[in-house]
């Protein structure tokens, strides 16, 4: 197995930064290997501390009486250069429950409130986003969302429009539209099951 010999932080930003680690493969050859991580400096990354506490929380929502829709982000992302569509997620804030955070990002992002579906740990629990190059993960949370659209309390950063998706919607974007890839899995769910949280259900 591999191992890790030395890490040096290369950049100090207040989102994301850079590490570079000095590695030794599992054939014995020494190299680099290079990390983008939310964590400030070298003894907050997972790789130090073996913990995996969630970076960030993505919500995963149902609107409307029937909740037949489904609710997502379009949002231009710098880094591709244009707009994709996502779920509301958001940073969870040192120290608060991710559960409170996915309810706050939710308001923050499209005006909506979160009515919380508590389920098996095993679905929420954080799963890494681009483990080939970040050490970030995301905890996700599921729940029934209410009230007007409102675009309010997004930050002036922010370039969102709020997508209140019925299955045809979906489809048509699954199809033509640039998606997240951990968004597309799960509207796959919502395209195919007719309770959108039934595999959920242990």
């Amino acid at each position: 197995m591999g191992k890790v010999d030395k890490v040096e932080q290369m950049t100090h930003t207040p989102y994301v930064n850079l590490y570079e680690l000095k590695i030794t493969n599992k054939k014995g050859a020494q190299g680099n290997y290079y990390v983008a991580s939310r964590a400030k400096n070298p003894d907050a990354l997972k790789l130090s501390t073996g913990k995996n506490v969630p970076d960030g929380v993505i919500i995963y929502s149902v609107y409307g009486e029937k909740r037949d829709r489904v609710v997502l982000v379009r949002q231009y992302r710098y880094s591709i250069g244009g707009y994709i569509y996502e779920f509301p997620a958001g940073l969870v804030e040192p120290g608060e429950d991710y559960h409170k955070a996915g309810v706050r990002e939710l308001k923050e992002e499209t005006g909506l409130s979160l009515e919380l579906l508590y389920v098996d740990e095993m679905f929420e629990r954080p799963g890494f986003t681009t483990v080939g190059m970040t050490d970030e993960s995301c905890a996700t949370v599921y729940g029934y969302a209410s009230g007007a659209v409102s675009c309010q309390g997004q930050e002036d950063g922010e370039e969102i429009e709020v997508v209140l998706a019925d299955r045809q919607e979906v489809e048509r974007i699954l199809r033509e539209e640039r998606v997240a890839i951990m968004c597309a899995y799960m509207l796959m769910h919502f395209l195919k099951d007719e309770d959108p949280f039934a595999f959920l259900n242990k």
